[in-house]
C-alpha cells in the first residue's frame, strides 16, 4: 500500500477550518481595530467580539454575559479554580474535589494550592475511567469550596456523569466546575440543565487557531481577576482583545454543534472499526469505556510494545497518533490516566490514543490498521521481554 498522510491527532490539537480562517482574515487586514477605541473600527471589533461570545452562549445554553474570552483552556482551568477558591477561603472554605486523573491543568492547579493550605480530594475512578457520583457526594463537607471534574478526559475520551454530578453539587451548595475542552462540540452541553456553574474550552480543539479559550462563569458568581491591567471582558480579564482569534472561536463552536448528532455518528462508526480491527492483535486492551466516550477516541494498549518507538514508526508510515496527552508528550513517566485505571506501568507506556475526525474516511482507517500489525510485530520482535510477557 502506498503511504499516505494521517492525521488521527485531533485530541491534541485541529485542523484550522476555511470557514474559521475566512472570518478571521478581515480582522487582520480591514477591520483590526482595538475592540477598546469609540471610533468606527474599535466599534466594528467590539461587536464581532460580541457576535462571538453570543456564538459561544448559544453552545453552552447560558447568556452572553456570562461567557468571558481567554487565551486558552488551561488559563480558564486556572481561573476558574484560583478564583472560586481565592473568594471562598475568606468564609472558612478551604476544600477542593477533583479526581485522580484530571488534565494537569487541573491537578497542578490544585497542587499548588494544597502548599497554601488548601485541602483536595481526589476522587478514584473504577476500570473503565468512570467516576461514582455517590463518591463525590461523601466527599462533600461544610468546608468544600469547589467540585471540578473534567466532561470527558483527553487521553481515554471518557464522558463522565456530569448531569448527576452537577444535581449532587447543586444540592449540597457547593459550586461546579467542569473541564470541558474534550467535549464541546462533540456532545450536547446545557450548562443550566447540567447545573454546571463554571466551565472551561479551548479553541483549538474545534477546529479554530490555538490561542483562544472561553471560561463560562455563572451568573451570581463573584470570581477575582487572574490579570489586572485594563477593563477588557466587562473588568474582569485585561489585555487587549484577540480579535480574530474571537471570531474564529465563535465560527468554530458555531460549526462545531450544528449536526452534532450525524457527524458524531459518522465518527463513532470510524472508531469503532479502529477498535474493533485494532484488538484484534493479541495482547490489546482497549482503555476507556467502550460506549460512555468520545465519537472519535480510540485508545488502546499494546502489550510488549514501547509507546515512543511505536509513535516514530506509525509517523514514517504517514500516520499521525500520541500516547496519551500533548501537555505532558516530553515526560518519560507513564500517563497517570492510564495508571489511574489500573494498568502496570509496563502497560501503560505502551499505549496508542488515535483521535480521528469528520475528515477521517474509511480508507484512513483501513491505511492504519494495515499499516500497525507489521509495526507492532517489528517492535514485539525487537523486544527482549515480549517472549516472556507472551507466555504469561
Amino acid at each position: 500500500m502506498d503511504k499516505r498522510f494521517i492525521y488521527a491527532d485531533n485530541a491534541a490539537t485541529t485542523k484550522v477550518s476555511r470557514e474559521v480562517i475566512d472570518a478571521m482574515l478581515p480582522y487582520f487586514t480591514v477591520h483590526y481595530g482595538n475592540a477598546s477605541s469609540i471610533y468606527a473600527m474599535g466599534r466594528d471589533a467590539k461587536k464581532a467580539i460580541e457576535t462571538a461570545r453570543d456564538k459561544v452562549a448559544g453552545a453552552l445554553g447560558c447568556e452572553s454575559r456570562e461567557i468571558y474570552f481567554t487565551s486558552c483552556g488551561s488559563e480558564a482551568d486556572n481561573w476558574a479554580i484560583r478564583g472560586i477558591c481565592e473568594t471562598l477561603s475568606a468564609k472558612g472554605k478551604n476544600h477542593i474535589i477533583t479526581s485522580v486523573f484530571e488534565h494537569h491543568a487541573i491537578l497542578h492547579t490544585c497542587q499548588a494550592l494544597e502548599k497554601k493550605g488548601f485541602d483536595v480530594t481526589y476522587i478514584p475512578v473504577d476500570e473503565n475511567g468512570l467516576i461514582d457520583p455517590q463518591d463525590i457526594k461523601k466527599a462533600i463537607t461544610p468546608k468544600t469550596a469547589l467540585v471540578s471534574i473534567m466532561y470527558a478526559n483527553n487521553e481515554i475520551g471518557t464522558i463522565q456523569p456530569i448531569s448527576e454530578i452537577g444535581s449532587i453539587c447543586k444540592e449540597a451548595g457547593v459550586l461546579f466546575h467542569t473541564d470541558a475542552v474534550q467535549a464541546v462540540g462533540h456532545v450536547h452541553i446545557d450548562v443550566k440543565e447540567q447545573n454546571i456553574d463554571l466551565l472551561s474550552l479551548s479553541g483549538h480543539k474545534i477546529h479554530a487557531q490555538k490561542g483562544i479559550g472561553a471560561l463560562y462563569i455563572r451568573k451570581g458568581i463573584n470570581i477575582p481577576n487572574l490579570i489586572f491591567g485594563g477593563a477588557q471582558e466587562r473588568n474582569r480579564r485585561a489585555g487587549t482583545e484577540n480579535v480574530p482569534a474571537i471570531v474564529g472561536l465563535g465560527v468554530a463552536i458555531e460549526e462545531a454543534v450544528k449536526d452534532i448528532d450525524a457527524r458524531a455518528e459518522k465518527i463513532t462508526k470510524l472508531r469503532n472499526r479502529l477498535i474493533d480491527g485494532i484488538l484484534t492483535l493479541p495482547r490489546t486492551r482497549l482503555n476507556g469505556d467502550r460506549d460512555k466516550r468520545l465519537p472519535g477516541n480510540c485508545n488502546i494498549s499494546i502489550e510488549g510494545v514501547e509507546g515512543e518507538s511505536l509513535l516514530l514508526m506509525l509517523d514514517m508510515a504517514g500516520i499521525c497518533a500520541s500516547s496519551g496527552s500533548a501537555c505532558t508528550s516530553g515526560s518519560l513517566d507513564p500517563s497517570h490516566v492510564l495508571l489511574a485505571i489500573g494498568l502496570r506501568h509496563e502497560v501503560a507506556h505502551g499505549s496508542l490514543r488515535l483521535s480521528i475526525d469528520e475528515s477521517t474516511t474509511d480508507e484512513d482507517v483501513d491505511y492504519i490498521l494495515e499499516v500497525l500489525p507489521p509495526i507492532v510485530k517489528r517492535l514485539r520482535d525487537m523486544s527482549p521481554l515480549w517472549e516472556t510477557i507472551n507466555k504469561q
